[in-house]
């Protein structure tokens, strides 16, 4: 199994009436900023362990588990939302650091959040880094109809059992489950994170740290104008970082593509880009060391 570097201290504090799950690394130091490291869909805060070990530095990282992932409470939800997530982000960051600018970075469905929170709150932002956040596909006021209708089905589906998450008979399925979502991720590593990605339940097998309440559609339409003046207001410099695989144009099937991702980035005034070799979707699993390498070089910049 993987060797950690640097261990992790975990707490649980109370944001928003959850009983929010919260890692951390590092020391906090004065004059140093903290760095707020977020997860993306199916992930946990676990996940960014082997970009931490790659870190030169002794960092404070403060890394949550979103509402109904990893340890982190559900609530009485059949939805999840986009500004439950803002506002989570919000009280967190009020939490650990009351006052002044933070350094952000968030994973894929983090890191639209954390761009999304960057324009939101430019002042309490001092540096941005997006790692394959792509937001959403754009969407037309004709959809509105349907999608709500899918979104009311899906709902009702949850209700009667129909949406779930697989089980499995023990940790190494687990960690076999990851490596075929990841063909790069090594063994070794997946056997460390199965024992953050799942818990045993009464039947002794173990579940998946997700709840299927995250796999209803949002009723609300994607509105891409809106997303562009979010990222017009962001005043941090923002280093976005993609993986040399990119599969946005598979995961949206035509429907968007990286060249139209890029586009809107240039709504952000101060922006810089670069693409990690050898790398998928989970690139802090996949070339950790190079990731590690670009966050501190951007974060040390004047």
């Amino acid at each position: 199994m993987y060797q950690v570097k640097k261990a992790s201290r975990t707490v649980f504090i109370k944001l928003r009436q959850l009983n929010y799950h919260v890692r951390e690394w590092g020391t906090p130091r004065p004059g140093q900023l903290p760095l707020f490291m977020v997860h993306g869909w199916m992930d946990v805060s676990a996940s960014f362990q082997f970009v931490v070990d790659a870190m030169k530095e002794d960092r404070h990282i403060i890394a949550p588990d979103w509402r109904g992932f990893g340890l982190t409470d559900v609530g009485e939800v059949d939805s999840f939302w986009y500004p439950d997530y803002l506002a989570d982000l919000d009280a967190l960051i009020d939490h650990f650091q009351p006052e002044g600018q933070i350094d952000l970075l968030g994973h894929s469905m983090g890191g639209t959040i954390v761009s999304m929170y960057s324009g939101v709150r430019p002042e309490r932002i001092r540096k941005l880094i997006n790692l394959e956040g792509f937001g959403m596909a754009a969407s037309r006021p004709t959809q509105a109809p349907g999608r709500y209708a899918k979104w009311l089905n899906q709902i009702k589906s949850l209700r009667n059992g129909g949406i779930g998450l697989r089980s499995y008979p023990d940790a190494e399925a687990v960690a076999d489950r990851l490596i075929r979502t990841n063909p790069r991720l090594s063994s070794d590593k997946a056997q460390w994170l199965a024992q953050y990605w799942a818990k045993e339940n009464a039947d002794g097998l173990l579940d998946i740290l997700g709840h299927p309440a995250h796999k209803i559609v949002n009723p609300y339409l994607f509105r891409v104008d809106e997303m562009l003046a979010i990222y017009r207001n962001i005043s941090a410099p923002v280093l976005n970082v993609e993986a040399s695989q990119n599969d946005l144009e598979k995961w949206w099937e035509g429907k968007y593509s990286l060249d139209e991702f890029h586009e809107r980035l240039q709504s952000i005034a101060d922006l810089r880009s670069v693409t990690i070799a050898d790398a998928g979707h989970m690139v802090h699993h996949d070339q950790p060391l190079a990731l590690a390498q670009h966050i501190e070089a951007f974060l040390q910049q004047p």
